[in-house]
């Protein structure tokens, strides 16, 4: 099953110029009339807010589909309709041709659907005041609120709002998803969303891509499958941890864990602190003084509870300096933003680097601020990958890996349960384990992800969280998603 591609405006659109005589408004307002009459099951008017795009074109086209259907239908839009785009003129003198009322601002009386056809794709700044208005009156609404495309006020690339948004109880996005759906302010304005690829999926071309473990685990690489009946515990790697300062021992333990529910051969966990001797809950995890871990592993993993040290900075030299794979996490991409000679070591790595920052650490990395990390996600992970020479993943609702060729992927898996504390140690060690299999980079770090936030919707599933989920709880909800019938076997 492939993942389903990522689009962002400017392919948007270059795919729309390719298929222009495809009817693809018709087709389009067919799929979102569709979803409508699921939603509009009260008494009562639906009212479509058309905008003078595209958007709004799609908007007619839902409405004069749905008075043919015999349901009240009243379409709000201003300004000058030889202004709109051919085929939203097009649209809109079919629906008036056709008996449908066009009024100038929003109508009284029950309403049984809101449909926001204001903006779609195309908005990059924040609405001007009759549309700024409109928009509150939809989120006033007490009605289901079906939004075109992307919801009036989200930047389809980042997911950013601009100003006032909708607050969708559904969308439909048409063509391919968009970013601005899939991380970011998007994901609690979307609502309900629901793919219409209008007949052209096989001509939609991008470098980014949805993640969703379904697909992911029906094709998962042939380490993971577990076929040879002669295997030893070689053949899936030694893997190396090293972290677990004072107070910290436990975030260690929790990446060591987690590797082992992953299919490591071997995990040893180097403590810089005078840590235990075992893990009596997992007792196949070898613990050592930090340096002493390092001895004979195929990948590593750095910052599990590091700490900032001058000894934790030597032995991040250390690493940085092993000729195999390594993911960095936590301290250990702290350390990095803080030191020139650190970020050197990084970029001037010939094996496989991974770093997977949370967007406050990825800020750090990008000298940029949080709140600018978050305005743009994709782009965020791409800057990382390209500064580092490394793939990365913003973590978060919606996490974007990037590799530094440019490719992308959005995360579609996860849920709140996983804003705990030691969920990303836990992420670190399923990383370091898909490496440890000899895994590729990028592929290691997309199943991790998406295994990860799959874990715990699982556990969410079984009444496990999210309020009160565990990262102790992660490990063996991975370990069963990996085996599980659906997964490549």
């Amino acid at each position: 099953m492939p993942l389903e591609p990522v689009l962002r405006t400017a392919e948007l659109r270059a795919l729309e110029a390719r298929h222009a005589d495809a009817g693809l408004m018709e087709r389009a307002g067919a799929a979102a009339a569709d979803v409508a009459v699921r939603l509009a099951t009260r008494a009562g008017r639906i009212v479509v807010v058309a905008g003078p795009g595209n958007n709004g074109g799609d908007g007619f086209v839902v409405a004069r589909l749905l008075r043919e259907r015999f349901f009240d239908v009243c379409v709000v839009a201003r300004g000058d309709p030889a202004r709109r785009p051919r085929d939203a003129a097009a649209a809109a003198r079919a629906y008036a041709d056709g008996g449908g009322a066009i009024a100038t601002d929003p109508p009284g009386g029950r309403i049984a659907l809101v449909v926001d056809a204001i903006f779609g794709i195309g908005q990059k700044r924040a609405a001007e005041a009759w549309h700024a208005a409109l928009i509150a009156w939809i989120n006033d609404v007490d009605a289901p609120r079906l939004a075109l495309d992307v919801p009036s006020g989200i930047d389809a690339d980042t997911g950013r709002a601009v100003g006032d948004a909708v607050v969708a109880t559904a969308t439909t996005t048409f063509l391919a998803w968009k970013p601005g759906l899939l991380t970011g302010a998007g994901l609690d304005h979307g609502g309900d969303v629901s793919l219409h690829p209008l007949g052209v999926a096989a001509a939609v071309a991008g470098r980014g891509v949805r993640l969703d473990w379904r697909s992911l685990a029906a094709t998962l690489p042939a380490a993971l499958r577990r076929t040879a009946r002669g295997a030893h515990k070689g053949d899936f790697g030694t893997l190396a941890i090293v972290g677990g300062a004072p107070g910290m021992v436990g975030a260690a333990l929790l990446a060591g864990r987690g590797a082992l529910a992953a299919g490591a051969g071997k995990v040893q966990v180097g403590l810089v602190a005078d840590g235990p001797a075992v893990d009596f809950a997992y007792p196949e995890l070898m613990l050592r003084a930090a340096p002493a871990a390092l001895d004979g592993a195929d990948t590593i993993v750095a910052g599990p509870g590091l700490g900032r040290s001058d000894a934790a900075r030597e032995l991040l030299q250390r690493v940085l300096r092993q000729p195999v794979p390594v993911a960095l996490d936590a301290d250990a991409l702290n350390q990095v933003a803080e030191s020139p000679a650190l970020r050197e070591l990084v970029v001037a790595r010939t094996a496989p680097t991974l770093v997977t920052p949370h967007p406050a650490e990825a800020a750090r990395l990008l000298r940029a601020t949080t709140a600018g990390v978050q305005d743009d996600r994709v782009g965020a992970a791409l800057a990382l990958a390209t500064a580092l020479r490394a793939h990365a993943v913003v973590k978060g609702a919606g996490s974007v890996i990037a590799d530094p060729g440019g490719d992308f992927a959005i995360n579609a898996s996860g849920n709140p349960g996983l804003a705990t504390g030691g969920t990303g140690d836990v992420l670190a060690g399923l990383v370091g384990a898909l490496l440890a299999q000899r895994i590729g980079a990028a592929d290691a770090l997309r199943i991790a992800v998406c295994v990860h936030g799959a874990a715990a919707d699982a556990l969410v599933a079984r009444g496990v969280g999210p309020v009160g989920l565990r990262a102790s709880e992660l490990p063996d909800a991975v370990r069963a998603l990996l085996n599980a019938p659906g997964a490549a076997r």
